[in-house]
């Protein structure tokens, strides 16, 4: 059986900021010389973000540090910012609000009403908390108490597709389950101090945001709805210092190193073709993209290897200039709006993560 996604939700803080704003807030987190200000304010421009959200701004207009009072300006080059128990309590206090918005949405969209969901299966790499935020979705939207939970934490910016491959799983074994997926990530809480240049990238590119999908069996559901036809996943060779997502004293670290480039160049085509393949497909017969948008240069880099056109990775683009990348959730909002334009199909989904790890879904 196949999961079919019969609603989408999707949310975001009620604040947003422009890119230009939040360099300036970018060169204070510094404590920059203007020579290094001016290197940081042109990495924001080459991000190939316009705006973005957070639950830490508190207002809508205002100076930019006015606005964010959560940090400080740098007193040093060793400042390193609040502490990561600071930034877990604004977890705690904010993720669940944003998860039950969009969850609200996608029941909404799929004509459901809480009690009827079955599964529940949580993402999110930007935070912890126990009771944890599937126990907290469950009293805040109604849903039963006896219904399963499965939290997939910490894998980074292709959580959402690891979570469908786990509701995928829930409908294979039972036609009658009904799996509520929600993804939140509040990656403004993990903004860093200091001058690696690294973190000065992930803090040009990141954000808050949460998404939400219900799917069913196909048993249950039209024909024209969006259907998980398989999932693959690739751990490539010698990459585990290309990208890593670590908890350390003063929020979550994350290194991106040069090297990402040259590791899709060299494994990423070969992969899909072999994947695509024991399903009869080719790249060529793809319809349509669902490219996770770590930054620009990631999907120049996918374009290029699988030799892709400029419009097949568009919708990617609009969503990571009018939200930014917000990490696990930023793949299902892509997948909202290819469904609200009727893109055609097959469509792949791809995002990577910590590894370097591609996953991959195929919808029809």
């Amino acid at each position: 059986m196949s999961l079919i996604l019969t609603g989408f939700g999707t949310s975001v803080p009620e604040h947003s900021i422009a890119q230009a704003d939040a360099a300036e807030i970018g060169t204070r987190f510094a404590a920059l010389d203007p020579k290094r200000a001016r290197t940081v304010r042109a990495i924001y421009r080459k991000a190939g973000v316009h705006k973005r959200h957070s639950v830490l701004l508190e207002s809508a207009e205002g100076a930019p540090m006015d606005r964010l009072s959560f940090y400080e300006d740098a007193d040093g080059p060793d400042d390193a910012g609040p502490s990561t128990e600071q930034r877990m309590r604004r977890y705690e206090a904010e993720a669940p609000k944003l998860a039950e918005a969009a969850a609200r949405g996608a029941l909404q969209d799929a004509a459901l009403a809480p009690k009827e969901i079955t599964h529940i299966v949580t993402v999110s790499c930007t935070g912890f908390f126990s009771p944890g935020l599937d126990a907290v979705l469950i009293e805040q939207l109604g849903l039963s108490p006896g219904v399963a939970r499965s939290h997939v934490g910490f894998m980074g910016c292709h959580g959402a597709l690891n979570g469908l491959r786990v509701a995928s799983s829930f409908v294979g074994a039972n036609p009658n389950a009904r799996v509520l997926l929600a993804a939140v990530e509040l990656c403004t809480l993990h903004f860093a101090y200091g001058r690696d240049p690294q973190l000065m990238v992930a803090n040009a590119l990141f954000s808050d945001g949460a998404a939400a999908v219900v799917g069913v069996s196909h048993e249950s559901s039209d024909a024209g709805a969006w259907r998980v036809l398989a999932t693959g996943s690739l751990l490539m060779p010698d990459s585990a210092d290309a990208m890593s997502w670590r908890i350390g004293d003063h929020g979550f670290r994350m290194t991106l190193s040069a090297t990402v480039p040259n590791l899709i160049a060299a494994h990423l085509c070969e992969w899909l073709e072999q994947w695509l393949g024991q399903h009869g497909l080719g790249v060529g017969d793809v319809a349509s993209w669902a490219m996770h948008p770590g930054g620009p240069r990631l999907l120049s880099a996918v374009s290029d290897a699988v030799e892709l056109t400029r419009d097949a990775m568009e919708v990617s683009r609009e969503v990571l200039a009018e939200y930014g990348n917000m990490s696990s959730a930023t793949v299902l909002f892509i997948l909202d709006r290819l469904r609200q334009r009727d893109a055609p199909r097959p469509c792949v989904a791809l995002a990577f993560g910590p590894g370097l790890v591609v996953e991959a879904v195929l919808f029809g």
